[in-house]
């Protein structure tokens, strides 16, 4: 049963989490029943009958293996190598269930949530080496992170950190009834969103669409800004249900939206859209990418290391996403929009030719609306069928 995707996962998510609303009411501690409740819902999730089961275990087993023996590692030694060769290691699963589908092998490295799992351990593993994480994990503590039900299928990434600051928090009753209240308001942002706005644009306009498609300029037009709503509506929509679910939980899961389409340009956009994902990129993939060109003085032009280190970061985001055409192209395409817009940047700081205010505000959300528009629409792959 996918997450979020029918009112039966919901009524069944409903009984499950009552307990916990009702513990969390009362300032009792959430812990352990929510532990029951991620295994009975992890059961339903994975219940289909397929390999996907058997992957998720020995997915976690073996990041389970490497975090903690990595941890146990460095608590002693430091060598870049280990680091690397534990950090591709981690990846390796994602890397093949990517691989697997091109080179016509059965998929037996996939299943539900494997991308969202592997941010979740790499980060660790990352941490752990700048020296934020120095305490030797428990297996309890590292599986119920990896293994946190409500945002395994579509984000958004939590941090460590973070997410155990929350686990082990002990709400009064006062602070949980206003993280029930907020859970609640989420979930049924997410029914609009997904459920009336979403299904509404793809099932009375988009699927429509084929009776103008003879029109094809009229057409691809029509459907570039149509996707990209529908896009917008359904994965904000998924995105609320996780985020709400947390909450009930008491586990205050990161926003992964926030008004992407008023953004003022690219580089405010990707600070709006599916935040939790360009921020780990930013953190784990652009910046440490830059520190190493600083640190070893390999490229001395500022403006040439930020574009290299977008034209890396876009580029395996797209591959992220998939090993299709259009997934490429969309990666090398923001990749090129941020470069440029860097570029931009810089000159505009110099010659100061792009006035500011209201109305120039408003321009500067039309382009950038457009923009992330056709990405949406390279993205789809329409373009290429």
């Amino acid at each position: 049963m996918t997450p979020y995707s029918s009112f039966l996962f919901f009524i069944i998510l409903g009984i499950l989490l009552l307990p916990t609303m009702i513990l969390g009411t009362m300032g009792k501690q959430l812990r352990y029943y929510n532990v029951f409740v991620t295994i009975v819902v992890l059961a339903i999730i994975f219940s289909g009958g397929d390999a996907g089961f058997f992957s998720l275990v020995a997915f976690t087993i073996l990041q389970v293996v490497l975090v903690k023996g990595y941890i146990t590692y460095r608590q002693t030694k430091n060598s870049s190598l280990v680091f690397y060769v534990i950090s591709f290691l981690s990846i390796l699963p994602l890397i093949l269930s990517k691989v697997l589908p091109i080179l016509a092998v059965d998929n037996w490295a996939s299943f539900l949530g494997i991308s969202y799992l592997t941010f979740r351990a790499v980060q660790i593993i990352i941490e752990t080496r700048d020296g934020l994480i120095k305490d030797q994990l428990s297996i309890f503590q590292l599986v119920n992170f990896m293994l946190f039900y409500p945002t395994i299928s579509s984000g958004p990434i939590d941090r460590f950190r973070r997410f155990q600051k929350d686990e082990e928090k002990h709400w009064t009753p006062e602070e949980y009834k206003e993280l029930l209240y907020k859970g609640i308001n989420k979930i049924f942002l997410g029914f609009l969103y997904k459920f009336i706005i979403g299904y509404s644009i793809n099932t009375y306009f988009i699927m429509n669409l084929e009776y103008i498609a003879d029109y094809k300029f009229i057409y691809h037009l029509l459907y570039m800004y149509s996707y990209s709503l529908y896009l917008f509506f359904d994965f904000a929509g998924y995105t609320a249900f996780a985020v709400g679910v947390s909450y009930m939980m008491g586990i205050r899961s990161p926003e992964n939206f926030n008004k992407p389409f008023i953004s003022r340009n690219i580089k405010d956009f990707w600070n709006r859209w599916h935040m939790s994902l360009s921020f780990w990129f930013r953190d784990y993939v652009f910046m440490r990418f830059v520190f190493l060109m600083k640190k070893k003085k390999w490229i001395q032009n500022k403006m040439l290391v930020s574009n290299l280190g977008y034209i890396l970061l876009f580029l395996l985001m797209g591959v992220w996403h998939g090993l299709a055409i259009q997934y490429i192209i969309y990666g090398a395409y923001h990749a090129l929009m941020m470069a440029g817009f860097n570029f931009f940047e810089t000159w505009n700081k110099k010659h100061k030719r792009w006035p500011t205010g209201r109305a120039m505000t408003i321009v500067s959300i039309v382009i950038t609306f457009h923009v992330v528009c056709f990405g949406f629409y390279l993205f789809s792959g329409r373009p290429f069928q």
